[in-house]
């Protein structure tokens, strides 16, 4: 028995918020259980130097954690003068994860930044971030092609991600924080709508697992992304 009660395959209640920012190009509240993050998307005329006068458009990232996302209060990082491991880390894993499901090139030689910030975490706030992230991102470009700067659809395939994991001997899907910390093997799957691979987080946390185990946490996180995808749809047409 999961400590939610939930099936082996059964994710956390998921919900979004769009509009939920008044002045951002595009911004969705998304809501997996208890994890909730705030997502905005901000459209700059304007691309990094390495790729200044390609033509090719840009998505970044930044994500964090407010001080009480957690149930002991963390330091604002700009109070230490950097960014942690952590942040970096999950910032980039955001980024490259959106822009795979970019055509650069429709998308014309501007930036959109993407900004996630955890108001409350209980496990799987990255995935929490890339899912929400996109449903920001979707809202951004629908302004775009409704004023008539971008002509062709710049964003190709939804793109979530869902974290699946080894809890007391069983494949679970979505895992919150109480499964979290004690998951034999944790894992974040990140894919497109169309049930391709971005990018595969996996690792053995006090145990191992098998060739045979690893196939069945990729079919929960085909099964969850693809129901994501669906949600992430309805929420930005």
């Amino acid at each position: 028995m999961r400590p939610s009660g939930r099936a082996l395959n059964e994710m956390r209640a998921v919900s979004f918020e769009t509009g939920f920012t008044k002045h951002a190009e595009g911004s969705c509240l998304i809501k997996m259980g208890e994890t909730h993050v705030l997502c905005t998307a901000t459209i700059e005329d304007r691309v990094p130097p390495f790729i200044k006068g390609s033509g090719l458009g840009w998505v970044t990232a930044e994500y964090g954690m407010l001080p009480r996302a957690t149930n002991t209060r963390m330091r604002r990082e700009a109070t230490t003068g950097k960014q942690g491991g952590r942040t970096v880390e999950i910032q980039r894993l955001i980024g490259r994860a959106l822009r795979a499901g970019v055509d650069r090139v429709a998308l014309g030689e501007r930036q959109i930044t993407v900004d996630c910030d955890v108001l409350q975490a209980d496990g799987g706030t990255r995935c929490a971030s890339i899912t929400g992230g996109w449903v920001a991102l979707r809202l951004a470009v629908n302004k775009l092609m409704k004023i008539g700067d971008v002509k062709i659809d710049p964003l190709v395939d939804p793109v979530s991600a869902i974290s699946c994991g080894i809890y007391a001997g069983q494949p679970v899907l979505d895992l919150d924080y109480p499964e979290d910390s004690e998951a034999g093997v944790d894992g974040n799957f990140i894919m497109t709508g169309s049930g391709k691979l971005i990018e595969v987080q996996m690792s053995a946390e006090g145990s191992v697992f098998s060739r045979d185990q690893m196939n069945q946490l990729m079919d929960l996180a085909t099964q969850g992304t693809a129901e994501l995808a669906e949600m992430q749809k309805a929420a930005a047409s």
